[in-house]
């Protein structure tokens, strides 16, 4: 007869190595994963793939699939489904953790970028997991993605401290939560460097970034710092809540993808309070940024 610290032992290990025996996630954690997931984050943005004009293609919701084209790098979003052939069916919760916040694959493959993981390493414990439960529900779906391709220095983010996030009563430091460690709006609206990579320490939210968004059609991000002339200095509260959720700018012209609209849109009030809040605390830059001939026909 085996004794209780074996069988304690056992159960243990089985926890660790087995998905479906890592415990059921409550309500709670399910609801905020998928408040996370398909608001602030957006992990659809990137995980869907598209069709020709853009949108996503809704029967492969979170398959994965989606191109990134560099100069340093070719790769494609993952298929991020519990599929257990080609998604995360055979991953631990530990394992997808360690993918979103420290950037390595369960191989120990680095996986980043172009994925946010700079930002992810300041997400929460509990918040990191409430994406996991989440991601445990979606349906799966096979969808074999190819190996990503990399010409630059790759390397692991340190290990996450998964501090507490603060309380939303502090609405600027919430907000600051919100942009740097969830909506990752630094990763594409900081202005690129000498390498082309983003300039967090010269260019922090200053835009300029140019994104391919497919054959001749380039798009270069805003300038979001508080500067009064190239920035968000002297737009209201509601102008810049009404460019986030809607891609509406203050002249009522239309703003491009990828910024992932549709997902701000699911935020709360109260989260877009505190994101307008932290925004109007970033360091003004002077950089304009010359709008992008963008024609919302072509990507309705």
């Amino acid at each position: 007869m085996k004794s209780s610290g074996s069988i304690m032992a056992l159960a243990v290990a089985l926890v660790a190595l087995s998905p479906s025996l890592a415990g059921a996630a409550t309500k709670a954690e399910i609801a905020r994963g998928d408040y996370l997931v398909n608001g602030p984050v957006a992990c659809g943005n990137c995980h869907t793939p598209r069709d020709a004009k853009m949108q996503p293609i809704e029967d492969k919701a979170f398959a994965g699939g989606f191109p990134f084209s560099d100069p340093g790098f070719q790769s494609f979003s993952a298929n991020i489904t519990p599929d257990k052939e080609t998604g995360l069916g055979n991953w631990t919760d530990a394992e997808i953790i360690h993918a979103i916040r420290e950037g390595a694959n369960k191989d120990g493959r680095i996986i980043f970028p172009p994925m946010p993981v700079p930002t992810y390493n300041n997400m929460s414990d509990d918040d990191v997991k409430a994406i996991v439960a989440y991601l445990r529900t979606l349906k799966p779906i096979k969808n074999e993605i190819p190996m990503a391709k990399y010409s630059i220095p790759q390397a692991t983010m340190p290990p996450a401290k998964g501090l507490p996030a603060p309380p939303k009563t502090d609405k600027v430091a919430y907000g600051g939560y919100i942009v740097n460690a969830l909506s990752h709006c630094f990763e594409c609206h900081t202005s690129p460097g000498a390498n082309g990579a983003p300039d967090f320490k010269n260019g922090l939210g200053a835009g300029g970034f140019e994104i391919v968004l497919g054959p001749g059609v380039n798009v270069r991000t805003a300038n979001i710092t508080s500067d009064p002339e190239t920035g968000l200095g002297k737009w209201t509260d509601a102008e810049i809540k009404t460019a986030i959720v809607d891609g509406i700018g203050p002249k009522g012209g239309h703003l491009a993808p990828p910024m992932p609209y549709s997902n701000f849109k699911k935020m709360t009030n109260e989260d877009l309070d505190a994101v307008v809040a932290y925004l109007r605390t970033v360091p003004p830059i002077k950089n304009k940024v010359e709008r992008t001939d963008f024609q919302m026909k072509a990507f309705p």
